[in-house]
């Protein structure tokens, strides 16, 4: 039985798993004639989800179905339908693609890409504790910030942002999971009674707890546990029942994060703290605008600090481990210009500059100008052609006139 607080401090009760529910066998089962389903590799509280063969296009693809005890049950036939076609028009590479929706007899069901990889959780939990290095937290919490942000630009929530919804391919690709219980935003859907509390107690958001509709901002707060969680190795409150972490997510302030890791960054420790906010006005308003903050952040930090250098130095060196891998340690910043005046060998003085010298320039002599006698004589028979010209032009003058 799941528990959550209504905002008149009742609680309602929701039972995913009826005692009476017979699970079906996945053995020789072809979805109308096409989908065969291989094996089962997730169940949740409304649906399990197998790995199938698509015949028609010879391709390997996810099923998730919806339990069959939760056919009867109109209301929520309709939402599943509704859900399904909102996360079949979200195309974007952080996002697990919907091919297909149908139904075969009583099984309800969505076709969405196979993706090969670890959800988050179990990355977390391969650490046994100990927080992710920073440098990859970073780069995985972005793109999902990537890929909810996208879905929140469609105006779409997705309500259950949490670990085991977010899958982590060999290569490092994120891709969120599990829209099907997002909701489009819009007047209409934010004027409805909220009749139930939807998401993960350990993740959701103080407004979720209260029982009140979900906006991006909750999807960010969200995001910031998630977020906190990689950086301790472990969440920020802790409950004996889903109605105490839903009180504590209502009204407990949440522990900073370099309580548990202080090589956390004592910037990255507020942006984290804004996260978990108890207002959604004091976070961030979508997760694509936290994604820039963190882009920004991780930006300026490799650019102020550059290459670091460990506080202690081996006497053996280590094996090359890849950055992925490499745990959260303390660095020191290289000495900066103040610091190697103190260590920096005293310089040799500059010799003094000998005396000037004087330069004495002589004047030079004029060179007597040389006459060009041939340009002369041809100017003096110039002038003396044109002047016997002048006795022939009196005489043609005269004739003209005459």
């Amino acid at each position: 039985m799941l528990s959550y607080l209504r905002p008149n401090g009742n609680c309602c009760t929701q039972n995913p798993t009826p005692l009476n529910y017979q699970p079906m066998s996945e053995e020789n089962v072809v979805l109308n004639g096409r989908y065969e389903l291989l094996e089962r590799i997730g169940s949740g509280g409304m649906s399990v989800v197998y790995k199938a063969k698509d015949r028609a296009l010879g391709r390997i693809v996810a099923i998730k179905m919806m339990h069959e005890s939760f056919t009867s049950d109109s209301g929520f036939l309709k939402r599943f339908q509704q859900e399904a076609h909102a996360a079949a028009n979200l195309a974007h590479p952080n996002i697990v693609t919907v091919h297909d929706i149908g139904q075969d007899e009583y099984k309800h069901y969505i076709v969405m890409e196979f993706v090969e990889g670890q959800t988050l959780k179990q990355i977390i939990r391969s650490y046994h504790g100990d927080p992710l290095p920073i440098n990859r937290a970073l780069d995985l919490i972005i793109q999902v910030c990537n890929g909810i942000g996208y879905a929140h630009r469609a105006n779409l929530v997705h309500c259950d942002v949490k670990p085991q919804n977010i899958i982590v391919t060999v290569d490092e690709r994120v891709k969120v999971a599990d829209f099907g219980i997002a909701r489009a935003i819009s007047g209409a859907t934010q004027q409805q009674q909220v009749s139930q509390v939807w998401g993960t107690p350990q993740y959701f958001s103080p407004e979720q707890a209260a029982g009140d509709a979900p906006t991006p901002a909750s999807d960010v707060y969200a995001i910031g546990i998630l977020l906190f969680e990689m950086l301790t190795g472990r969440l920020p409150f802790a409950a004996e029942s889903h109605t105490a972490m839903a009180l504590k997510h209502l009204h407990t302030p949440p522990p900073l994060v370099t309580e548990f890791n202080p090589a956390i960054p004592s910037q990255l420790a507020q942006i984290i703290n804004k996260l978990l906010a108890k207002e959604p006005a004091g976070r961030y308003r979508t997760a694509g605008q936290l994604g820039r903050i963190l882009t920004t952040y991780r930006q300026r930090s490799q650019e102020e600090t550059g290459p670091i250098q460990p506080l202690a130095a081996t006497t053996q060196q280590a094996p090359a481990i890849p950055v992925a891998e490499q745990k959260t340690e303390v660095f020191q910043r290289p000495p900066r210009d103040e610091d190697e005046l103190v260590t920096r060998p005293p310089m040799r003085p500059i010799p003094k500059p000998a005396d000037p010298v004087t330069v004495s320039i002589k004047p030079q002599t004029e060179q007597p100008i040389e006459m060009d006698w041939t340009a002369v004589s041809l100017g003096i028979f110039a002038l003396v052609s044109l002047l016997g010209l002048i006795p022939l032009w009196y005489l043609v003058f005269r004739a003209w006139v005459g």
